[in-house]
């Protein structure tokens, strides 16, 4: 009898072939994708306002006759080139209340990158077999927020790529490439 060896690496028994023009394409041929929301605080708006976005979002949700997944995910923030562009102006200014003001700046950024502040974003994900009922959802996805008064774009591979990162990891950020079991 032939032992079954299990991978200790996840990449092993995820079915995903690739990804590639903003879909995860799995063994199956199947087509993983949707779209990437804009956040948007309706919490500023009136209460009649806010009535209308929740009506809207409800009717949305309804609408939609296949299944989806929402799904949300945290991004890092990289402000590397910011806090770069704070100490060059920093070195390059002399008024001593100006510098105080672009060091506040830089110790708020350090405060930043120290406590790994992370971008929370929102995705409807769906999947099907053929490219054009995939452009076919994703408008339909697209337009339907839009009614909504939120804005929303086709995941792309970097998206896709930080959802299976924190699928994987849970939600903490890996630059090795290979989950091990602890």
């Amino acid at each position: 009898m032939a032992k079954k060896i299990q991978s200790q690496y996840s990449e092993d028994w995820l079915p995903v072939k690739s990804i590639q023009n903003g879909m995860i394409i799995t063994y199956n041929n199947y087509r993983v994708t949707g779209v990437k929301i804009t956040p948007r605080n309706i919490f500023i708006l009136d209460p009649d306002a806010q009535e209308n976005v929740l009506i809207a979002l409800k009717n949305f949700y309804n609408m939609i006759d296949f299944e989806f997944w929402l799904v949300v995910a945290d991004r890092p923030v990289d402000i590397s080139v910011y806090m770069s562009q704070l100490q060059l102006l920093y070195n390059d200014t002399a008024s001593p209340a100006i510098r105080k003001l672009i060091m506040q700046d830089i110790q708020k950024g350090n405060t930043f990158i120290n406590n790994s502040i992370v971008d929370t974003e929102y995705y409807i994900l769906f999947k099907e077999k053929t490219e054009e009922m995939v452009q076919k959802r994703v408008r339909l996805l697209i337009n339907g927020l839009a009614g909504c008064g939120l804005n929303a774009a086709q995941a792309n591979n970097d998206d896709l790529r930080i959802i299976l990162d924190n699928f994987l990891n849970g939600g903490t950020s890996t630059d090795f490439g290979t989950v091990m079991p602890v």
